[in-house]
């Protein structure tokens, strides 16, 4: 699944290609990637044309596009794009053909470059497994009051590249929360944009157990944690995001490639790299996690008296 880093490439193209521009038409091809738009589709397709894209936004997993009709002077809605699984978001000129599995088309307004040549006239929404989508979502006021955020993200915590990200509110939610590590890197509402691949990687970096109880944390500790999972995924927006197959890409259809720079994910038996330096003889060991896997070093990331898993 496209976790933060990935996202985040995603919402700079889209910022790039198609923000300031106008929808002049809308095709839905597979009505599924419309289940969370319970007016329906002709009413996606009629609300949306003629909107204009004010910006491109994001918290944790969650992309949207605010816009705006030509009477509005701000706007008070906005098209949430949800990638699943498997969802891209790709800009394309017309003449190029039909990507397989695309279920819904923008058509855009003539737009052109700095260096004068004209843009990409379509953004299509891509899905092979169609568990992500789109909706036209009401822009509500932020929990905090800094901002505001479609009602159907509403419930999603800020994340730690957010400037508005809070550390110590964050720190006594964790102790709060009497659980394990990782499982509260993984709550949405807790910290967002964090999946399974950066939660490795960040608890890696920070040298802890992802059992370990999340009442134990320290102040300091927890904030070295957050800092953790801010340089993981600041290197993975260097890369273009983490990509193991054809699933993800940006909206050039580039993958990224900061799977071939992992620590810990998918490393089962293979040395850990800061133990290999220090000559230490850790090892990544992969081991269960909710019905999937947590890797780990065996030796600089040793599981506590009191795990919580």
């Amino acid at each position: 699944m496209p976790e933060l880093p990935e996202v985040e490439v995603v919402r700079r193209g889209v910022e790039r290609w198609i923000v300031g521009r106008t929808i002049d038409s809308v095709q839905v091809f597979d009505a599924r990637s419309l289940r969370r738009y319970t007016a329906g589709v002709l009413d996606f397709q009629e609300s949306l044309t003629g909107l204009t894209v004010d910006a491109a936004q994001r918290r944790g997993k969650f992309l949207w596009l605010p816009v705006r009709a030509p009477s509005e002077a701000e706007p008070s809605r906005a098209l949430l794009v949800h990638l699943g699984m498997s969802g891209q978001l790709l800009v394309a000129s017309a003449d190029q053909p039909a990507p397989r599995h695309e279920r819904i088309r923008l058509g855009l307004s003539p737009a052109v470059a700095s260096d004068g040549s004209p843009l990409p006239e379509q953004a299509r929404f891509v899905d092979q497994r169609i568990f992500g989508g789109m909706l036209l979502d009401p822009l509500v006021p932020s929990a905090d009051g800094q901002g505001t955020i479609p009602e159907h993200a509403f419930h999603i915590a800020r994340d730690p590249l957010d400037p508005l990200f809070d550390v110590d509110a964050f720190h006594a939610a964790l102790r709060r929360r009497r659980t394990g590590l990782k499982r509260a890197l993984l709550d949405q509402g807790l910290i967002s944009g964090i999946g399974n691949i950066y939660a490795d990687e960040a608890l890696w970096a920070a040298r802890l157990h992802w059992a370990a109880p999340t009442e134990t944390m320290t102040a300091p500790r927890t904030r070295e944690l957050v800092e953790a999972c801010q340089q993981v995924m600041l290197r993975a927006l260097d890369a273009g995001g983490t990509s193991f197959d054809s699933l993800y890409v940006n909206v050039n259809g580039e993958s990224g490639y900061f799977a071939r720079s992992l620590n810990a994910y998918g490393r089962a038996g293979e040395p850990c790299h800061r133990c290999e330096e220090a000559g230490l003889d850790g090892v990544i060991v992969r081991e269960k996690f909710a019905n999937r896997s947590s890797y780990r070093c065996s030796r600089c990331q040793r599981k506590p008296r009191r795990a919580r898993p």
